[in-house]
């Protein structure tokens, strides 16, 4: 209870939003103008093996809110453009660990520059770096694990799916 006597507002309004603050609102004037909800897809990428998506009846988990700002100029990204998705697995470590947070910009489908991605590689929805291999024909990318235990390996343009590039992610600590 110490907390919220230093912060001057009520325990309920730490753990639920409701209840009293002293002195001016911790809230904006107007938050639809500054921040936009992320929505949560409901798919979870595995570093591994590969997961499927989950059925197109599950519905879509919370809403993530972002600087408009930030979205719009330092990731140059629209808005409807993005979900926020869950990954699993190790095979991305040191990078992404299981149960991360992404961004995915859906419209950042090209492996160059390369990048970390989600993608259908023809075995499930994994999360894995790309890179374009050069002068292959028909185009291919290598398929890259951050964790060195799990071997690289190439696919045709053609057998894989690219969801869209990771751009943010966050961690539980």
């Amino acid at each position: 209870m110490e907390v919220a006597r230093v912060l001057k507002v009520e325990v309920d309004w730490l753990i639920h939003g409701i209840g009293d603050v002293e002195g001016p609102p911790p809230f904006l004037e107007n938050p639809d103008e500054t921040f936009v909800p992320i929505t949560q897809a409901p798919v979870r990428p595995s570093m591994g093996g590969g997961s499927v998506v989950l059925e197109d009846h599950e519905e879509p988990g919370r809403a993530y809110h972002f600087r408009k700002s930030w979205i719009k100029q330092g990731l140059k990204a629209s808005p409807s453009q993005l979900r926020i998705m869950k990954v699993e697995g190790d095979s991305m470590e040191p990078t992404l660990f299981d149960g991360d947070t992404v961004l995915v910009d859906m419209d950042r489908k090209a492996p160059n520059p390369p990048g970390i991605f989600v993608l259908d590689d023809g075995m499930g929805l994994v999360a894995k770096r790309l890179q374009h291999v050069p002068n292959s024909d028909p185009p291919a990318v290598r398929v890259i694990s951050d964790n060195k235990h799990y071997p690289e390996y190439e696919r045709t343009a053609d057998e894989i799916v690219i969801v869209g590039r990771i751009r943010w992610f966050a961690r539980e600590i």
